[in-house]
């Protein structure tokens, strides 16, 4: 007979239940224990205790491989026994062996509930084919059969990547579930927002807006710097071309050498603002010209609010960095894909109205595809792909499912609650923007044949769309740190399940599109090394980039406002401030957004922010070192980021390391 001394470790978010339902079976080289119960007395759980325990093995079992750990329901407690919450959230186990062998660590790093075994693995990371015990491989494959069997994919809606088939978050199993701290500050918020328009008689109100000055009404339940700012400066030119740099949408402007055909600027248009001297030509062949293009709403399904019909529009706007050290500045917009007398090409030297009208337009658009695009599709809906392909093919163990399990914490409770409160019909999508689902879907069908490997890795987009050297893109700029930092302190191996992980992310992802050049395996230690950086980086900073300015940029309706009742103008000369008021959303539809964009912008709590690694499931001394060495390189890249931020009159801080969530969490 041997004695063990069993300690472990329960985490903050425990719930009411009792040691004596716990056993555990240590399984060795040379058999199994029984189940040995860890506590005989009712000691009940304690959040964030470590405790001990003694048990003895009545048989030698030898070198010891796995620990099952066994959890047993509560004792009935009367009727509302079943009431009762038992769960018990076990961040690891640790076993004492006799005769002073080294001490093993079992990460678990998991709720169980009612009746639930676990079978855990001391914490060395393995990849498939270095585990050459059959005991390991068949727990390995009974794990992975046992995660397929609770997390199963389905199609949300055609045509876009595929998702967790769930219907609600209380369907969802408690490991991938929001905290009680979490869940409860998101719906305060929400509460006080929608309370605070209610009270004003904002929210219900189907109307115009009475004036441009009505609308700061909305600021009052809540003010950022940002948004301050924004409030200020949403007329002029150069903020108005800074936020295709630094805004919500950073991702589509591109350098433009030769203007396309269906945009017919001519040098009379645009003399007044390149000055003398110089024409397109020669600003096209110094590289000084760049282009928005909003090409994919062409033609796309609009929405209809409040009974009335909503309206869209494709523009181009062609930008002008000026040299040394001037602001990027707005040349021409043109509100369609198709020139001609009823489709002007709108100018900085119009009448006033004309060009804010024009310029709304453009931002309209930019609304339309970043809540469609950048941030649903790229920033939620592929991120769930790779969450849930995460917990279907790769075992605990497995080194790819350590470094990657942190980031995609909460992933799949707030794209199934967008799916019950965000995107499902009538709700806050369908009840009031331009576009409503059936457009949001009809975008994403496109931009899923579209889409393009390239465009998910930051390098490479950054070089295609020719905005390497523009100065003051701090997107660029702070992603190209961050992404650096990822790809530089990663550590990876190739297997099986690697290799099954990346296909199903391919065929449920990216629908197994060829065309996509996303690849359906990984050949090369630097294609995978991409890969994986590619994966942390979506989760991570691309989310923060693309989601945390909602409020800050949105939060003043006519900067980005979620969609427009009229048409776009076909003449110049008509527009005037009544006209553009009337343009804009009507008032409960305004108040909707906002609600659901201030919820969208912040973390209600229980944040870690990116580095941030609480729960240990690598135990070795190598990939702790490469950890502390990322963390030591966030926070160079955070100091950087401050000491730039103090010199600018809008700070870019969305990717400031502390700043960004490990996972898409909200």
């Amino acid at each position: 007979m041997a004695e063990f001394r069993v300690t472990v470790s329960t985490g903050e978010a425990c719930r009411a239940g009792t040691w004596d339902k716990v056993s555990v079976t240590i399984v060795g080289t040379r058999g199994e224990s029984p189940p040995l119960p860890l506590d005989h007395f009712g000691k009940e759980f304690s959040a964030g205790a470590e405790e001990d325990f003694k048990v003895t093995l009545p048989q030698d079992v030898g070198q010891v491989l796995l620990l099952r750990v066994h959890k047993a329901p509560p004792a009935s407690r009367g009727l509302l026994g079943h009431l009762v919450p038992d769960a018990w959230f076990c961040r690891w186990f640790q076993l004492a062996l006799p005769q002073g062998a080294p001490l093993l660590r079992f990460p678990c790093y998991q709720w169980l509930e009612g009746t639930r075994s676990l079978v855990l693995r001391e914490g060395a990371a393995k990849v498939s084919w270095a585990d050459h015990h059959p005991v390991f491989q068949q727990q390995r494959q009974e794990e992975l059969k046992a995660r397929q069997d609770m997390y199963h994919w389905k199609t949300y809606i055609p045509g876009w990547p595929h998702c967790l088939n769930e219907m609600t978050v209380k369907d969802l199993d408690l490991n991938i579930k929001y905290s009680t701290v979490k869940n409860t500050n998101f719906y305060l918020q929400g509460i006080s927002a929608f309370a605070d328009l209610r009270i004003k008689g904002l929210l219900g109100r189907k109307g115009l807006w009475r004036s441009l000055h009505e609308m700061k009404r909305i600021f009052s339940f809540q003010r950022t710097p940002a948004a301050e700012y924004v409030y200020e400066h949403w007329k002029e030119d150069a903020f108005f071309a800074s936020q295709f740099l630094n805004g919500l949408n950073p991702v589509l402007i591109r350098r433009c050498r030769y203007l396309p055909k269906n945009f017919p600027v001519t040098d009379a248009m645009v003399a007044p603002v390149l000055g003398p001297g110089t024409n397109l030509q020669a600003e096209l062949e110094r590289g000084s010209l760049f282009l928005v293009d909003h090409g994919i709403l062409s033609g796309i399904q609009t929405n209809v609010i409040n009974g009335k019909p909503q309206f869209s529009a494709a523009p181009m706007t062609l930008l002008y960095q000026r040299p040394g050290s001037g602001p990027l500045l707005p040349l021409a917009i043109q509100l369609s894909q198709t020139p001609g007398p009823n489709s002007p090409i709108f100018l900085p030297s119009d009448d006033k109205w004309d060009w804010l009208l024009a310029k709304t337009w453009v931002r309209n658009a930019e609304f339309s595809f970043h809540e469609a695009l950048t941030h649903l599709l790229y920033s939620h809906l592929l991120p769930e792909v790779f969450t849930l392909a995460t917990l279907r093919q790769l075992p605990h163990c497995h080194p790819l499912f350590k470094l990657l399990i942190p980031h995609t914490r909460y992933t799949l409770h707030i794209n199934t609650l967008a799916r019950e409160l965000l995107i499902a019909p009538r709700q806050v999508v369908d009840r009031s923007t331009g576009l409503g689902i059936g457009g949001f879907s009809e975008l994403i069908q496109r931009s899923m044949e579209q889409l393009n490997y390239s465009d998910l890795c930051l390098p490479e987009d950054i070089r295609n769309r020719g905005v390497e050297d523009i100065p003051g893109y701090y997107y660029r700029d702070d992603g190209m740190q961050i992404w650096s930092a990822v790809e530089r302190d990663m550590s990876v191996q190739d297997d099986r399940e690697l290799q099954a992980w990346v296909r199903e992310i391919f065929s449920e992802g990216f629908l197994s599109r060829q065309s996509s050049g996303v690849p359906s395996s990984l050949e090369t230690r630097e294609a995978l090394v991409q890969y994986v950086t590619m994966v942390i980086f979506t989760c991570s900073a691309k989310h923060a980039a693309v989601s945390a300015g909602q409020f800050d940029f949105c939060a003043w309706m006519p900067n980005l406002p979620p969609t427009m009742q009229l048409p776009p103008p076909t003449s110049k000369g008509q527009a005037r401030s009544e006209g553009y008021i009337a343009t804009l959303p009507p008032v409960n539809a305004t108040c909707d957004v906002i609600i659901a964009l201030w919820l969208l912008s912040k973390e209600p709590g229980d944040r870690r922010p990116l580095g941030t690694y609480p729960d240990e499931h690598f135990t070795e001394e190598a990939p702790q070192q490469s950890i502390a060495a990322f963390q030591s390189h966030l926070a160079q890249i955070s100091r950087g980021i401050q000491e730039r931020n103090q010199g600018l009159a809008l700070p870019y801080t969305y990717l400031d390391p502390p700043h960004i969530e490990n996972s898409v969490s909200i």
